[in-house]
């Protein structure tokens, strides 16, 4: 039989060894602390300030130092819901804001602020409004830049206690009121409609001085070209008057050889009908006799004499007679 002490004995010493066991792995689990990237961890020993923990391994003393919940070292993106402002000209607008900070000391944010998430939160609702406010609402639409940039100034200089930097405050949108906007789209309606006259009337302005440019340069190129085409045909009758007036005096053209010719120029005359007065030069009379003589030697061998009738442009009218004197040559 075994013997009941020694058994009890056993088992309280397996019991012990477990325990020493468990309580070693919990010192250890207390003891030892790992840190990820990016985070702070502020420990406290006895309920005061001890050291901030850095990423990586680090280890502690068993219950007498005890690890505050870490800390986020990244950038924070907080966006606040929007906030009734009014502008200087007492209109209430409703603007977002987005701010974006960084935890820079740990021990600050944990001990001189109790929640800087909302301390931000407030802080920047209460300087949005000073800014704001001092300005009307049509400066508060176009100066986003400024105002951004006096948030910022302002809530890092605030926060920077707190070992919070803060690096950009961005105001999402400016709403303002809808008896407003209707206003304002009207306003901007008509000053559409106002640039686009402008335009339409600077487009209209251009192509008549273009109209007219190119009509000018259009006419002036039509003249220039008619006095050249003029001097052309000048310098071209002037040639031709030239060579025929040479070719005349070298063919030494008698007395019926131009009253021929005359007879021929004559039906071209009277086919225009604003010839009412023909000049017949007395030369033309012996010219014709010289050629009546021409005909008369040439009948000799007793061939029949040809008549020449008159054109009809040069027969008299009808109740003229049939023959007048010769007249000396006239100038009407």
């Amino acid at each position: 039989m075994i013997d009941a002490g020694a058994f009890i004995g056993q088992i309280f010493l397996i019991a012990l060894a477990v325990v020493v066991v468990i309580f070693v792995l919990v010192v250890l689990a207390r003891a030892i602390r790992v840190v990820p990237q990016a985070r702070a961890g502020v420990v406290e020993r006895l309920g005061r300030y001890h050291k901030t923990l850095n990423p990586g391994l680090n280890l502690l003393v068993p219950f007498i130092d005890r690890l505050r919940p870490l800390l986020d070292l990244r950038e924070q993106v907080v966006s606040f819901p929007p906030q009734p402002v009014i502008t200087e000209d007492n209109l209430v607008v409703s603007i977002d804001t987005v701010v974006y900070f960084q935890v820079t000391d740990a021990r600050a944010a944990t001990y001189e602020i109790a929640n800087y998430l909302v301390a931000v939160e407030q802080l920047t609702t209460t300087t949005l409004r000073n800014v704001v406010g001092g300005l009307n609402l049509e400066e508060a639409l176009t100066s986003r830049d400024n105002i951004n940039g006096q948030l910022r100034v302002v809530l890092d200089e605030a926060t920077g206690k707190w070992g919070i930097r803060v690096n950009r405050v961005e105001l999402k949108s400016i709403e303002p009121p809808h008896s407003i906007q209707d206003s304002m789209e009207q306003q901007m309606r008509a000053e559409r409609n106002r640039r686009a006259q402008i335009l339409t009337a600077e487009g209209t302005k251009q192509a008549a001085i273009l109209q007219a440019e190119g009509a000018r340069q259009s006419a002036i190129l039509e003249a220039e070209g008619e006095a050249k085409a003029r001097v052309l045909r000048a310098e071209g009758e002037a040639k031709a008057i030239t060579t025929v007036f040479e070719a005349i005096h070298a063919g030494r053209p008698d007395s019926p050889l131009l009253a021929y010719q005359y007879l021929q120029t004559l039906p071209k005359i009277a086919e225009n009908p604003s010839n009412k007065l023909w000049i017949v030069p007395s030369e033309l009379t012996e010219a014709l006799k010289g050629i009546g003589g021409a005909f008369g030697r040439g009948l000799s061998d007793g061939a029949a004499v040809p008549t020449v009738d008159a054109p009809s442009s040069l027969r008299p009218p009808d109740g003229l007679p049939d023959a007048a004197p010769a007249a000396p040559p006239t100038t009407s």
